[in-house]
Order: structure tokens, then sequence, then C-alpha cells
């Protein structure tokens, strides 16, 4: 989601700085928790089936987005904008999820979703796709936006985040795009994959130092502002779908698009610190040192394979401020749990070349609903420290006690060792042995 940089400041903690220390020794010295295959195939098994049974609740075999929280009948007043709210990038991470389910004509629904909302926008004519749609089969084949039905006031009510398009969700669309061309190899999803990184050189590079790829766009039909911050985040996306599709076309500007990104990444690397800046503030040049979001930390180790070998001691710093419990959350000096970010976390530990302690996967496993997905945050809700966009009056970028399908497909995607920015499985040393046979079609 949009990130939204403001003043906040870490008080680090003595306990966290010695786990930190431990943890650190711990990786010197080879010596890690032993693995539970029956956990981790349990925490695959079921939530590959919550996926399944997500997209088979769809109705018909066509275009289809699936709901990011779908028990969101009703509820709280400020939750109402999530109903029946298909996020693309929780819809990305379904699709290649559940390619390493081996549910891959599930995922292709969800592709041919993106790629008609790309063609047929209400308003735009650039290919771009907006950050969320309404959940469903799509109809007449148009994506419809999101929004609701006021009745006190009497009006269609949007959301200005959810009509907008940010850089990162555009990248995710592009990563499932590509996930999709290499099981089908029907040339429309890499021509969809460059299409949508074609439109972030377009409208959000930023030749200015250090050079990257903006925020995107923001607000209603007509009134959409530049979101002249750039994110760690999004510029590892935008590295990883421009280097897997420049594997497929020889395009200078792909190449060109991976090395800038790639380079933005490079540059927010702190290694006083051993930590990733966020990203830059609102000017697009000064780094934002108060925040910390655990993706903007670990997310680089699965981007880039062949990393400085130094971008490992990031753990130091996720271990002394991001450490929540048996996981982990979302800012730094976290007030709870972020599923999905300990899903993160599990992957990445195995793209550092560790096997992921069980701790971790029982904790995800104790995170399923009664439907299978897995609650996004234990706790009734968790800050990020984040804004949802410029018109937010303080730091209201939430997640809640609701079954989430990002966190349910981070959740796969770990325990099936799969890296979603490489579309390749990790090493199989990290698997249990259970689930080291050839590729599931």
């Amino acid at each position: 989601m949009h990130r939204q940089l403001g003043p906040r400041r870490f008080q680090p903690r003595k306990a966290r700085q010695v786990a930190a220390l431990f943890g650190m020794l711990l990786m010197a010295t080879g010596v890690h928790a032993s693995p539970s295959p029956n956990v981790r195939q349990q925490l695959y098994d079921a939530t590959c089936r919550a996926l399944r049974n997500a997209a088979q609740a769809v109705p018909g075999n066509g275009p289809m987005l699936l709901p990011s929280y779908p028990t969101l009948d009703a509820g709280a007043e400020h939750q109402r904008s999530l109903r029946r709210v298909a996020f693309v990038y929780d819809n990305a991470l379904a699709g290649i999820a559940l390619t390493a389910c081996g549910a891959p004509r599930q995922a292709q629904r969800i592709a041919d979703a993106l790629l008609r909302a790309t063609a047929h926008d209400t308003s735009y004519d650039d290919g771009r796709l907006r950050n969320a749609y309404r959940a469903g089969p799509l109809t007449q084949d148009k994506a419809v936006l999101s929004g609701y039905w006021d009745e006190r006031s009497k009006q269609w009510v949007q959301d200005a985040y959810q009509v907008g398009t940010a850089t990162g969700n555009v990248a995710w669309a592009a990563l499932l795009f590509l996930t999709v061309y290499e099981h089908t190899h029907a040339p429309r999803y890499l021509d969809a994959a460059v299409g949508q990184l074609r439109w972030i050189r377009t409208h959000a590079f930023d030749p200015d130092k250090p050079l990257g790829y903006e925020g995107g766009r923001y607000g209603f039909d007509g009134r959409q502002q530049r979101q002249r911050w750039k994110s760690t985040e999004h510029n590892l996306d935008v590295h990883a779908a421009a280097t897997w599709a420049s594997r497929y076309r020889k395009q200078p500007a792909l190449k060109h698009m991976a090395d800038n990104a790639g380079r933005f990444v490079q540059t927010m690397w702190h290694a006083p610190e051993h930590r990733f800046y966020i990203g830059t503030r609102e000017d697009g040049a000064t780094p934002s040192r108060e925040l910390s979001a655990l993706d903007a930390q670990i997310w680089p180790l699965l981007a880039f394979p062949h990393r400085p070998p130094t971008w490992n001691r990031v753990w130091t710093w996720v271990e002394a401020h991001h450490r929540a419990g048996n996981g982990y959350g979302f800012r730094g000096e976290p007030d709870g749990l972020w599923t999905e970010g300990t899903a993160q976390a599990a992957d990445a530990i195995q793209a550092s070349g560790r096997t992921p302690p069980t701790a971790l996967w029982r904790t995800l496993l104790a995170q399923r609903a009664d439907d299978g997905l897995l609650y996004a945050t234990p706790q009734p809700r968790i800050a990020t420290g984040l804004a949802i966009g410029p018109d937010s009056t303080h730091a209201d970028f939430y997640y809640y006690h609701l079954p989430h399908l990002g966190a349910t497909a981070w959740a796969t995607l770990a325990a099936d060792g799969w890296n979603p920015f490489t579309g390749r499985r990790m090493t199989p040393a990290t698997l249990p042995a259970s689930m080291r046979a050839a590729p599931r079609k």
C-alpha cells in the first residue's frame, strides 16, 4: 500500500539488542532450530486449500478477482471501504501462490482479470492498473472500481487510495503476469508485464538523485496527484520485475529499469545500522531515517539473489526492532504481530540460506481463521506508523484482526520455499523431505 513518510524515532530496547546479537551468533556458528516438516507441510496444505477454495467459490471459469478481506460483510464504520475490495497486490500474491499450490488455472483467472482491467479503464487509456477493484467475476469484460453506497449521504463513496495507482502494485501485477507466462507461454502475459513496466517508466521515473521510481498516482480521477517520494520496497519490486522480463525481452529499456531501481535500493542501505531506509521523504531526495518497515528490510534478500553479502546483516536490525513474540511486526518497535510479514521473514530466512525455526511455522499456523485464511494479525489492530495518503491527518494505515488474502498467500510461498520475485523455488536443502518432489504442475 501507499506509504507516506512521517516523523518517528526509535527507542532501541536492550533486550532486543541482546536477542539480535544472539541471533547473529547462531548464524555465525551454523546452529539453527531444528525444522519441523509436519508443521510446515500442514501450513502449506492448509493455506493452499484455503486459496483454492476462495478461487473456486467465484462463479464460472472466467476472469475474477478475490476479496482481500472475504469475511468483511459488515463491521466497524472505518472498515467499510474494505468490503468486497480486491487489492491488486493481494491478488497478484494470491495468483503466484496458487501457482505454487499447483492451481495455475486459478492464477490465470486472476491474471486475465488484471489484463482486462488495463484495457478497459473508466477514465484512462494508458494501460494503468488501479490499486483495487471490486471483488468477484468480471462482467462485460470490465473490472469495476471499488466503492460503496453511503445511505446517510445518499452518494457513492470511493477511496482515494484504491482508485489511484501505486508503483509497487503495478510491479507486483507484472510479477504475476510473468509467473503465468512461464506456465502458459502465452505471449499476452509477457506483453502485459512489459506494458506495466512501461507505465512505471513513463509515469514514475525520476532522474534526480537518488535516481529511481516514485510512488505513483494518488486520488480521484481528474484530480490525481503525483507521489514524489521514492520507496525502497517499490523500487526493489521494479528491479525484480524488470530483471525477470528482460530474460525474455532483450530490451535496453528493461535493463535500464532494473539497473536504476537496483541502484536506488543500494543507496538506501545504511551500513552502520545494518538496515535499509524505507525510502525518501516527499522531496524524493532526502532519506527517511525515522521509520522502519519490515518488508523494506527483508524483501531485498529475495529480490536480489546476487546481493552484497553485507545485506545479510539486516537480520541484526530486524531482530532488534521488528521482533514481536515468535514472529515479526510491521513497524519498528511493533505493537503486535504482522502475519504477512512473519511469513515474509520465513521466506527471506530461506533466501539467506538458513532454515526457519519451527516456532515461526507454528506462529503462522496458529493464525488460521474458520475459512482457512490467516488473520492479518492476532491483535484487534496493529499500526504501521504510516499514512494511507497525502490527505491523511494522521498515521491511519492499520492492519486488523481479519482473515487476509495477502497474509495467506505469503504463508503459502514461505512454506513452499517459493521466491515470488524470481518465480523459482529456493534451495531444496531448506525444504522438508516431503516437499522435495518434482515441481508441482
